[in-house]
């Protein structure tokens, strides 16, 4: 007999939406698993326990090994906003395959997901969808950032005593770029690069008259998240870069800056994030050039 019992998600809906990551969803499961009825429950624990088997399993499958209906997969994806249980799988997806290192591994994930017509194949194709993306990636960033995180940013980079910048591996390039550029407005710039093992070496002098920059998406940098961590121990101020309000970054941070990055068959840009880096860097020369 099935079970269709579920919560009241109506409280709910009105200040929840759909997650737009993993992780974001897995913390959104376990805070309201204790409400959930006994087969959604069911669900849950299967779903946070098993996700390679959510990424590439046909719903048949994981109901089956959830031992539970298949409508019940339907209605645990309805109660956390999304449209069907196939649109909940896609987060699952999306990390395994930004989890992939190799991106030659990475291609032929997309192609067995789904083949040979869905799949960008010129350059031609893969210029313009990229370019189309970041368009509207941009315009997003224009249109969602706050000015007061804006201002609050530059004035803390203003004030810094010295400016540490911690960005690795994808995120790297946006630590250079705001080293090269601070530096050419005088500021005292460290680089954390992690050079020979001695990033903790490179914060030793941090302090509360500092500021520090970190860079990091999904899936998190570690050697990041625990810079952050010693940055915030010396009570410096921290400005972010990151993509959702619960990435281990943004809890450390004074100014978080959340970018939703363009994306094309889960292949990032960082067109955006580097487009905020450089309109601080510029409004902080201007801000010079004011009081000069």
């Amino acid at each position: 007999m099935y079970d269709y019992t579920c919560f009241d998600t109506t409280k709910d809906r009105d200040i929840m939406a759909a997650a737009n990551h993993l992780s974001e969803l897995q913390q959104q499961i376990r805070e309201r698993y204790t409400s959930l009825s006994k087969r959604l429950q069911q669900v849950a624990q299967y779903v946070l326990d098993n996700p390679n088997s959510i990424a590439f399993d046909t719903v048949a499958v994981i109901a089956s090994h959830a031992e539970v209906p298949p409508s019940t997969l339907i209605r645990f994806a309805n109660a956390f906003e999304f449209s069907g249980f196939n649109e909940m799988k896609q987060l699952f997806r999306k990390k395994l395959v930004e989890e992939t290192t190799s991106y030659t591994k990475r291609a032929q994930l997309l192609k067995q997901e789904k083949g040979d017509e869905g799949v960008l194949e010129t350059p031609s194709q893969v210029l313009h969808e990229l370019s189309q993306a970041n368009v509207s990636a941009l315009m997003q960033l224009a249109e969602t950032t706050p000015p007061q995180d804006l201002d609050a940013a530059v004035a803390l980079l203003e004030k810094a005593d010295t400016i540490y910048i911690v960005a690795m591996r994808r995120a790297f390039s946006i630590a250079m770029y705001f080293t090269y550029a601070l530096s050419h407005l005088e500021r005292r710039v460290v680089l954390v690069d992690g050079l020979g093992s001695m990033a903790a070496e490179q914060m030793a002098r941090i302090g509360e008259n500092d500021v520090i920059i970190s860079a990091s998406f999904s899936p998190y940098s570690p050697e990041t998240v625990a810079m952050c961590e010693k940055a915030s121990e010396a009570g410096a101020k921290q400005i972010v870069f990151t993509d959702s309000q619960i990435s281990p970054l943004a809890a450390h941070g004074d100014v978080n800056f959340i970018i939703n990055e363009a994306e094309v068959d889960s292949f990032r840009s960082q067109t955006a994030t580097l487009c905020l880096a450089q309109s601080l860097v510029i409004a902080l020369a201007f801000r010079f050039s004011q009081k000069a």
